[in-house]
């Protein structure tokens, strides 16, 4: 865990005070159902949103212009005139941002590291959700703890989620861990489940190391009840290695020196890779999650403004 004397690179490690700033930047982009054409989220592409859900309000006579599919058929047979179902659309919903803060996050070849740039897709979300007037709450976890903040309204609030992102981001450092990768994202998806019963939108973060078939077991799960989208944080480095004759790869206690030009070492990288990004593809397939990739290197909000359909804006 760092001391708080040290002086801290914010591509390095999250900062509270950047992660305010971003409320600046959270526009261009929306969580709402309405998307547009060339959005993630639109139904050409994936499953709409399913919105905010419905609220039964009143059981009344059915007048010329309501809408059939409305009709309530039970208490029309029984009185022997017509009857609808009226319902109002929820005002707020629940946002919870389920966000990576692993050693695996805490990476990054030229830029920011992959924790840094999940905290700062967290912030902007954020910041966006409560503008639409929904609740918004998170599930942040390391390599050995969960921390659950409840969904509320308001900005003040938003300040608390990040507080806590950036509380779990300052406990990384290099070094080995004693958790399986598995271990400690089938946790996560585990209380996530907990939390999230019914109608909430679930917004998972992180790199997706060690997923498994429990992983998209506790997904179909969630997904089931909740609206999900995925967003896999990944740094270019971890898509191909650069080809160099004399590799250095360290884990801050010990290191291994290798030519990545030798094809058995690369092949065998490549497999890893792809097998990686074809179980979370597979799964946001399955389940029709839509998969929004955001890589290290350019600046978050102007992704999520192209893969929200949004550029320009």
């Amino acid at each position: 865990m760092l001391s708080s004397k040290e002086p801290l690179n914010p591509n390095i490690y999250a900062d509270i005070n950047e992660l305010r700033r971003l409320q600046y930047l959270a526009k261009g982009f929306s969580f709402l159902p309405q998307q547009p054409v060339n959005s993630l989220l639109s139904g050409k592409n994936s499953s709409k949103l399913r919105g905010r859900g419905l609220n039964f309000e009143e059981l009344r006579h059915y007048r010329p212009g309501d809408d059939i599919r409305a009709m309530d058929w039970k208490t029309t047979r029984r009185t022997g005139k017509p009857h609808i179902k009226v319902y109002t659309e929820e005002r707020e919903r629940n946002v919870y941002l389920v966000v990576d803060q692993r050693s695996t996050m805490f990476f990054g070849s030229t830029n920011k590291m992959k924790s840094v740039i999940a905290a700062e897709l967290a912030a902007l979300i954020a910041w966006k959700v409560v503008d639409s007037g929904d609740r918004i709450g998170g599930i942040i976890y390391g390599d050995e703890q969960i921390q659950l903040v409840p969904a509320k309204r308001g900005r003040q609030h938003v300040i608390q989620v990040l507080t806590e992102i950036v509380s779990q981001n300052r406990k990384l450092k290099t070094g080995k861990t004693s958790i399986n990768p598995s271990e400690s994202l089938n946790k996560a998806l585990i209380k996530t489940s907990h939390i999230c019963a019914n109608n909430s939108l679930v917004i998972f973060i992180g790199d997706g190391h060690g997923w498994n078939e429990q992983s998209s077991q506790l997904v179909k799960n969630i997904s089931q009840h909740n609206e999900m989208i995925a967003c896999h944080v990944f740094d270019p480095l971890e898509q191909a290695l650069p080809k160099m004759s004399q590799m250095v790869i360290s884990d801050g206690e010990m290191q291994i020196q290798f030519s990545s030009q030798d094809k058995n070492i690369h092949a065998k990288y490549q497999t890893s890779i792809e097998k990686l990004m074809s179980q979370y593809e597979e799964m946001a397939r399955k389940y029709r999650i839509p998969l929004i990739p955001i890589t290290t290197m350019v600046p978050v909000e102007q992704q999520l403004r192209k893969a929200l359909g949004q550029v320009g804006k």
